[in-house]
């Protein structure tokens, strides 16, 4: 989008992960609506700043390692010093791969990562989201999940899809405990999306390995995650709350 609509001017929403594929894709599309995208990144200060460039220095960057324990309450300070936010985007994941076969320490190191990342850090940033909102008026969480977390997932990537499983558990649990505060959550599942993995993968075993069970026949665009979000964030969108939204092109149909 080239022109600001306007349609979520002044809302501060705090988006972390903001400066891989999709993430990037959704602080260009909040500030394109008229939004002050709050970017977390954890180690690329550089496209943190370059990102904030790009949308025209309309938005704040900020640093947490979701890794440690306190990262996200590191964070959620930071991105309130300056005010009031309006709504999180727990965006920010990681995957690896562990073998059933593995030694025990290895094993549970590459559990305790994941869900660190993809679930604990999400899990305190809503809790303060949480408090914050009912304190000023309201707000929103978004979740990214992912298909991986309804239908399963890869023996080696077991993990990933047990964290992103837990997420949207979280997310029905925060709309249905909330909602009548004024604090509204919904997550985002998405199958393939054509991101830096998503070329890698297609560079090891072709593009029709990577969409061979999407009907479509096309991975998502981050740009299409983005315009979800931004949707989903409008005023108008109340009774979202509590919704998973898959975004998998008909590859897990519920």
């Amino acid at each position: 989008m080239s022109v600001e609509s306007g349609l979520l001017h002044g809302q501060r929403v705090l988006v972390t992960g903001g400066t891989g594929g999709i993430g990037a894709a959704i602080v260009e599309r909040l500030a394109a609506e008229g939004a002050w995208p709050l970017i977390h990144f954890g180690r690329d200060k550089a496209a943190a700043e370059a990102l904030l460039e790009r949308i025209g220095g309309r938005g704040s960057v900020l640093q947490a390692d979701l890794s440690c324990a306190e990262g996200a309450f590191e964070l959620w300070r930071k991105a309130q010093a300056d005010g009031r936010i309006h709504a999180l985007v727990n965006n920010a994941g990681i995957r690896s791969e562990v073998s059933v076969d593995a030694e025990p320490e290895a094993w549970r190191a590459a559990w305790q990562k994941e869900f660190q990342v993809n679930f604990f850090a999400a899990a305190d940033l809503c809790k303060q989201a949480i408090q914050h909102f009912r304190a000023h008026g309201g707000g929103k969480i978004v979740n990214m999940a992912s298909r991986a977390g309804q239908r399963g997932y890869a023996a080696d990537a077991m993990p990933y899809g047990a964290t992103k499983a837990a997420l949207v558990n979280l997310t029905k649990s925060i709309a249905a405990s909330f909602g009548r505060e004024g604090v509204f959550a919904i997550a985002i599942a998405p199958g393939w999306v054509r991101t830096a993995m998503a070329e890698a993968f297609i560079e090891s075993h072709g593009k029709a390995a990577a969409v061979a069970d999407i009907p479509v026949g096309e991975m998502a665009e981050p740009a299409e995650l983005a315009e979800l979000v931004a949707f989903v964030l409008r005023a108008s969108q109340l009774s979202l709350n509590g919704a998973t939204l898959d975004v998998n092109g008909g590859s897990y149909i519920r």
